[in-house]
């Protein structure tokens, strides 16, 4: 070591990047070791140490390296000692900040731990050499990861984590790495077809939670990750890589659904430009039929203004006429079916192990509450005037899931209703 190092005032730099590219480099603790051990044994004035995890890829933006170049600009030591060069710039910009100091004579010396740069053509020509080696190592791996990902694209995987509704493995052979959730798989199939029939996203968000599906960290799913997995291609078996590059991949997966179901479910997620006011949820025309032709029935709404300026909403339900298209069957109010299917609750459901689990929790939680207020004589008495509750007072979700568990069809006969059973 010449006598002139030794009175020279050092940084002590370490540096390791966040990035995966750099995962196998020295530790911070294992650099701060190896070059105090150097200084000691060399005799380096060492005057700071500093230290930072980030990426050397891009110019200037490593906060604590750009504070020890303007440490050195004004003086405070003019030496640095680091593990390798590649830890001081693995970019253009920064190593040309590091030579025009060396330029300036404000950086008289960078010592690593098996190579040294002072301020002489040859030595800073060898450390932009090395430099400019460690950037073009960072362009190449880019190049070569990005090789990668497009060639497990074109294979049917996608390079990230699948949605809810599948689980990664490690592949083995022509195996797929990506298989089904067989728990929640179901549902997500059924969540689609609610979609494609019209069910809003609360409505399916509702119907998730009755049942206890969450996700894979057993957290409710949100309506927002409702709407994303209801346009997400990945499960009729595409995708597209990287996200909206117009690259289109077909998936080596199983897919869970039809691309025409969720053909249907995208045209069902459109909302109307003029939304008409009022709900527009009918949930009694899924069990109704007409009883004079056997169309389908169908709900519709009026809006009546009072003479206060207030208005009132009527909902009425007649045959779609879509076998005759002169029948003759009358309206029917919702006000009206609601009270027949009220006076026939207790057979409306005769056996409860044929529920769904998320309406057997409804009736549970409905028995618990009321419980509290008076003493219910049996579990059928509970059943009932959950039944009553629901048709009289509740959502139109808990009214449509009512309906989807009764055990009766009726048909609509001169505004009356008929058991077809």
């Amino acid at each position: 070591m010449h006598k002139e190092l030794t009175e020279l005032k050092y940084c002590l730099y370490a540096r390791k990047s966040s990035e995966q590219d750099e995962r196998q480099a020295m530790s911070i603790d294992s650099q701060l070791k190896e070059m105090a051990d150097l200084a000691i044994n060399s005799g380096l004035n060492v005057v700071k140490v500093k230290q930072e995890s980030h990426s050397a890829k891009m110019s200037a933006q490593r906060p604590v390296f750009m504070e020890m170049l303007e440490e050195i600009r004004n003086g405070e030591y003019n030496g640095i000692l680091t593990w390798a060069p590649d830890r001081l710039s693995r970019n253009a910009g920064d190593l040309g900040s590091l030579v025009d100091l060396m330029d300036a004579k404000k950086l008289a010396h960078i010592k690593t731990h098996s190579q040294e740069f002072s301020n002489n053509p040859n030595e800073k020509f060898l450390l932009m050499i090395l430099c400019s080696q460690a950037k073009l190592e960072n362009d190449n791996r880019a190049i070569n990861v990005k090789r990668g990902i497009r060639a497990k694209c074109e294979m049917g995987w996608r390079p990230c984590m699948p949605p809810l509704g599948y689980f990664t493995r490690a592949a083995t052979g022509k195996e797929r790495d990506v298989i089904i959730d067989e728990e929640r798989a179901p549902y997500i199939r059924q969540m689609f077809e609610m979609s494609a029939s019209g069910k809003s996203g609360r409505h399916i968000r509702q119907w998730l939670d009755d049942n206890n599906v969450r996700t894979r960290k057993g957290k409710h799913i949100s309506l927002s990750i409702i709407y994303r997995m209801l346009k997400n291609p990945y499960y009729y078996g595409e995708f597209e890589y990287p996200k909206e590059s117009g690259q289109w991949y077909k998936g080596n997966h199983e897919p869970l659904i039809t691309k025409e179901l969720f053909n249907k479910v995208q045209g069902a997620l459109v909302v109307p430009l003029k939304p008409k006011w009022g709900a527009k949820e009918f949930p009694f025309k899924q069990f109704l039929k007409c009883y004079s032709c056997g169309s389908s029935i169908v709900g519709e709404e009026k809006i009546k203004t009072r003479k206060d300026g207030t208005r009132k909403r009527f909902v009425y339900y007649h045959c779609s006429r879509q076998v005759d298209y002169s029948c003759k069957e009358l309206f029917a109010r919702e006000a009206t079916i609601i009270e027949e299917l009220s006076k026939l609750s207790g057979s409306l459901i005769s056996a409860e192990s044929q529920l769904e689990p998320g309406l057997i929790n409804a009736i549970d939680r409905f028995e618990k509450i009321i419980s509290t207020t008076r003493s219910m004589p049996s579990r059928q008495a509970a059943i009932n005037d959950y039944i009553n509750y629901v048709l009289k007072k509740g959502t139109s979700f808990e009214k449509t899931r009512l309906i989807r568990n009764l055990n009766i069809e009726f048909a609509l006969h001169e505004r009356k209703l008929v058991n077809v059973n």
